[in-house]
């Protein structure tokens, strides 16, 4: 997901949540910050904790939220 800086939300859809919970060794969550022309990635691992509601489409999450938890790709791998 691709955020300009100072954006206060991410909008992630129901197909991408119902993926990260469904395979979550498959799915990392990267939000890519732009600044100019120097990007800068957030990776998180298992991003989500539950199902969306059965109308849903997407949800917006509050991105400093996601933010904070997001760690470095290398301290995941082994």
């Amino acid at each position: 997901k691709g955020r300009i800086a100072g954006a206060d939300t991410v909008t992630v859809t129901k197909n991408e949540i119902l993926t990260a919970l469904n395979k979550p060794e498959h799915f990392i969550l990267a939000i890519v910050e732009i600044e100019g022309a120097r990007p800068h990635v957030h990776y998180l691992w298992k991003p989500f904790s539950k199902e969306p509601d059965f109308g849903v489409t997407s949800i917006n999450y509050n991105l400093g939220n996601l933010l904070e938890r997001a760690e470095n790709p290398l301290n995941q791998m082994g």
